[in-house]
């Protein structure tokens, strides 16, 4: 049986980066927690061709290979910082790119960050919205964070990292059993 994989995304251009920071240590922390192959992306990854493509097949190799590796994911961790209140544009427009049935039943633990706690609903207000559309399941818990959070780039606030626990554990809970996808093709 293949191993099965997270996948964490950060949509954040720049490096280093406090969201890519905060992705990497839960896709890190739930991979060990629940026995997952992880590797993490950001925009970068996709870089240059992102900006141009109107559809997925106009990205170059390299990106299209991340954005089918974040699809084959049995978990995904997406985060974004905070801009304006919302998510970044080149993050959208990654999204838009997605055809809608692609993260349908997915499970997708939810994190942002921003310069402060004014920006905290951007999780509920923008990313869990988008994410229902698609018909993904997304962990109870989100995680946001800003700047007092980190230190030298490590997440430093236990009220983070408790939060980080707790959207594992749900996030577990949203994982089919491990051989329930082989159950169900040899049924077929």
């Amino acid at each position: 049986m293949a191993l099965r994989t997270i996948a964490g995304f950060s949509g954040n251009l720049a490096r280093p980066s406090r969201t890519r920071s905060l992705v990497e240590a839960v896709t890190v922390a739930a991979a060990d927690r629940l026995l997952l192959e992880p590797t993490v992306h950001d925009l970068e990854d996709l870089a240059p061709s992102l900006g141009s493509a109107r559809r997925l097949d106009e990205l170059g190799a390299g990106a299209r290979a991340v954005v089918d590796a974040i699809l084959a994911a049995d978990l995904l961790v997406i985060g974004s910082p905070t801009y304006k209140g919302s998510y970044t544009g080149l993050f959208k427009h990654l999204i838009d790119l997605l055809d809608p049935t692609t993260l349908a039943g997915k499970p997708i633990i939810l994190t942002a960050t921003g310069g402060s706690d004014r920006h905290a609903l951007i999780i509920e207000h923008q990313l869990r919205p988008l994410f229902g559309f698609f018909a993904a399941h997304t962990a109870p818990t989100g995680i946001y964070a800003t700047d007092r959070d980190f230190e030298e780039g490590r997440i430093v606030s236990a009220q983070v990292r408790q939060r980080i626990d707790q959207s594992i554990v749900e996030a577990g809970r949203l994982l089919p059993e491990a051989g329930s996808t082989a159950r169900l093709l040899a049924a077929e």
